[in-house]
């Protein structure tokens, strides 16, 4: 039996005469991964903040693990999340592992804790650097080492690799798709459609503080769609077929006979163009 992990209803952020977030309604499942998608200023780290009880929403209802989202604030539910966002808190004249050290002590965890969080995020020989002499994308994995190091039930994400090179990307993905398979729901926030569609089960697309569609990646494809294939003949040329037509099967058929067709390929549309075609802006 599956169990709402998060559950946030009609919830309304504003700022003074700034509206933030507008009647914004998900759940997120336990043992999912959700991606809330949208570019720089949309609402995202807002929403992050009211779930984990940093602010609270101005209207509306936001549950996380079967409690009101401000209850987050005590210290006996502190332990049941991770959050990683920009503002790192890190101190900066101790090392990588004194920083993961002293937070193991805050939940008493043993010091292999320390360990397998290093080795998470790619930093076991980086432990004895001070953070004044890291960069800013091991800042950001030192931060997810500490966001990961208890093994929460839930971890927030915040753009979590947006600094990262291409090999430590796919090393905190592989980490991460390893945290949730152990139970760990996660709630990502990204501007990164690849990254949305590599990690996420489900995404929500924000735009100006409003949802704008939810649901699986390959269900959002589908859904918008234009079910039309392109079949490129050997010859160079080009033809943008529609799936399900007889006459574009009998063709197809025809130049597969002959040795006709170089590439064959549906034109499926990805999460960003969704995103341009609900909201027209792109996600930059």
């Amino acid at each position: 039996m599956t169990t709402t992990t998060i559950e946030v209803k009609n919830v309304q952020k504003t700022f003074g005469t700034f509206t933030a977030l507008q009647d914004v309604s998900f759940t997120i499942q336990k043992g999912e991964i959700f991606g809330f998608l949208g570019p720089s200023g949309s609402g995202k780290t807002t929403m992050i903040k009211i779930l984990t009880a940093q602010l609270e929403q101005t209207a509306g209802e936001a549950h996380v693990l079967g409690l009101p989202a401000h209850h987050m604030k005590k210290s006996e539910n502190k332990a049941r999340f991770g959050i990683l966002t920009d503002n790192s808190g890190l101190y900066k004249r101790l090392t990588v592992e004194e920083n993961l050290v002293l937070f193991s002590e805050m939940y008493n965890l043993s010091r292999s804790a320390v360990n397998e969080a290093l080795a998470f995020v790619n930093l076991t020989e980086a432990r004895k650097k001070k953070v004044t002499e890291l960069s800013k994308g091991m800042m950001q994995r030192v931060t997810l080492a500490r966001a990961i190091m208890h093994k929460p039930d839930l971890l927030f994400l915040d753009e979590p690799t947006s600094a990262l090179d291409p090999v430590n990307t796919a090393h905190i993905y592989k980490g991460l798709r390893k945290l949730n398979e152990m139970g760990t729901t996660i709630f990502l926030t990204t501007h990164d459609m690849a990254e949305a569609e590599t990690l996420c089960d489900r995404v929500a697309f924000l735009h100006k503080g409003k949802i704008q569609a939810i649901g699986a990646p390959s269900q959002l494809k589908h859904q918008y769609s234009d079910h039309s294939m392109t079949v490129q003949l050997v010859t160079g040329e080009e033809h943008v077929l529609p799936l399900a037509d007889h006459a574009a099967a009998t063709n197809v058929t025809q130049w597969m006979s002959t040795g006709a067709i170089a590439r064959i390929y549906t034109n499926e549309p990805t999460l960003g163009d969704i995103f341009m075609q609900l909201t027209g802006s792109d996600l930059q």
